[in-house]
């Protein structure tokens, strides 16, 4: 199993959300989250004339998932080729393994959890 963490501009929320639900994801967990990173992202400000600027800090959504090793590569694939296209195309995924899942209410174990 893998735990995917998929970090992007939220107004690609809707296209991460309906790629997962392609994949039959049972559930996924989103924060919106502030930070810094390499992006070249530019802010223009309004006042006197229009300022153009990179600022430090941004606001993104970070999206949490855990699938099958088979459908985590899926879904990488196809989250790097929807997240390519656009205007907003700035983000990192990041895969974690895990070892073991439990489900509380039917007390499945391993891929039978998700």
């Amino acid at each position: 199993m893998k735990k995917l963490e998929a970090i992007f501009a939220h107004e690609r929320l809707i296209e991460i959300n309906n790629l997962l639900h392609k994949h039959h994801v049972g559930g996924m967990s989103f924060h919106l989250i502030r930070g810094r990173g390499s992006t070249k992202d530019e802010v223009i400000s309004p006042g006197r004339g229009l300022e153009r600027k990179v600022p430090e800090f941004l606001t993104r959504t970070k999206v949490e998932v855990v699938a099958t090793d088979e459908t985590a590569s899926r879904i990488i694939d196809d989250i790097l080729e929807v997240m390519s296209a656009g205007s907003n195309r700035s983000g990192k995924i990041f895969v974690y393994d895990v070892v073991e899942a439990y489900d509380f209410k039917n007390k499945d174990t391993g891929d039978a959890a998700l």
